[in-house]
């Protein structure tokens, strides 16, 4: 594995995962960081860059040219070696797995080969220092890229993941992560774990908000991004992808709960 250390990063730090191909998603949140006054390098991307909708060229090259700093989820690696599929860690022939054939070729096809370059050269951990507590940022698990990890978990789960990634970065007062798509602090027996959640897709919420995290002042808080939603389902329809994902920006809901524990689920009655 690839370990960046970002050294100190004082001030406020956006965190951010899954941009997911959603352009008008990361133009929304790179409005913010400027009004705010982010600096470049305090603005971290835990992964999968592309994915479900409809602009992957734009939104790596809005990515690229922000100069944030990003690491590699599974579809970077995939993407970068050439690979047949996404690696997302969907069980074979559920929903899931079936739509991500067409987005992922969509995006195989319409990426440069300098663009899947680049994603050869991201790291695969990071770690910085802020306010004098040391963070290491990963994708999924330190064991598999891939692996999904959710706020309900057993804490055996965090434990061994956690003391896999101090096998890279060496040891840490936090951590951050990506990949499931659902935004959480957890408070383990080793420390805080934070994940900042997707900007590219909704947390199943029922609501066509994403999310992304805000460190300030030693603090994490979770907080919404509002984006031109409909921009980002009128580009998965010129691409021509499968509806399914197109209608969950809207509706707020995911077209599968293929991946979630069952206490995360949310029944078809309770959503408006």
């Amino acid at each position: 594995m690839k370990h960046r250390d970002l050294g100190v990063l004082d001030g406020e730090v956006v965190l951010f995962g899954g941009a997911y191909s959603n352009i008008q998603a990361v133009r929304a949140l790179f409005a913010i960081t400027a009004q705010r006054g982010v600096a470049a390098n305090h603005v971290i991307c835990t992964g999968d860059v592309v994915a479900y909708c409809g602009a992957p060229i734009a939104t790596v090259t809005a990515i690229r040219t922000s100069d944030c700093v990003v690491l590699a989820g599974n579809c970077e690696v995939q993407l970068a070696q050439g690979a047949d599929d996404c690696g997302c860690g969907f069980e074979d022939g559920t929903t899931c797995d079936r739509l991500s054939v067409a987005w992922y070729n969509f995006a195989q096809s319409q990426l440069t080969r300098d663009a899947k370059a680049w994603m050869g050269t991201l790291p695969d951990v990071l770690s910085f220092t802020h306010l004098g507590k040391r963070y290491g940022v990963l994708h999924g698990g330190a064991s598999d890229v891939a692996r999904f990890i959710w706020e309900a978990d057993a804490a055996e789960i965090f434990d061994a993941e956690w003391e896999a990634l101090e096998a890279f970065t060496g040891p840490l007062d936090a951590v951050i992560a990506g990949h499931s798509g659902l935004p959480f602090v957890r408070e383990t027996a080793r420390g805080r774990w934070i994940n900042a959640g997707v900007i590219g897709m909704p947390p199943h919420d029922g609501t066509p908000d994403t999310r992304f995290a805000m460190l300030s002042g030693g603090e994490v808080r979770i907080e919404r991004l509002i984006y031109d939603a409909s921009g980002a389902v009128a580009d998965m329809q010129n691409a021509r992808l499968p509806p399914q994902y197109a209608d969950a920006l809207l509706s707020g809901y995911w077209p599968s709960e293929d991946v979630l524990p069952e206490a995360l689920r949310v029944a078809v009655s309770d959503r408006g």
